[in-house]
């Protein structure tokens, strides 16, 4: 065993040749640094994800309710994030959040619902 140091706080430890981390702690501190930028990207985009899934769940209790743009936007509710888009025979296009989903209707009117 030889003696090396820590990429992450640079203290000298003894382990396996291929070993670069004193702790678990050091190397997931050494990691969330290194990914960062990237990691915040992910993370922002998924709390916004989470929070408009939230939001149409909260307001789609029955798994079919029809609501106004401006209620939704009361919630902050991000149009432009959506997990797939299915498009009807018919052309209408629903926006899904998982299994939550929006029809864009007249009069700046929505349909929501629930996949089963």
């Amino acid at each position: 065993m030889q003696k090396q140091q820590c990429l992450e706080c640079g203290e000298p430890f003894k382990g396996r040749i291929d070993k670069k981390f004193c702790t678990d702690y050091c190397r997931n501190s050494y990691n969330n640094k290194v990914n960062k930028d990237s990691k915040n990207l992910i993370r922002n985009t998924n709390n916004r994800l989470r929070k408009n899934y939230k939001t149409l769940s909260d307001l789609n209790q029955s798994g079919k309710t029809k609501i106004t743009r401006a209620k939704l936007l009361t919630y902050n509710f991000d149009f432009n994030l959506f997990t797939s888009i299915y498009t009807t025979k018919t052309g209408n296009t629903y926006y899904y959040i998982y299994d939550q989903g929006y029809l864009a209707l007249d009069n700046d009117f929505y349909l929501l619902i629930k996949k089963d």
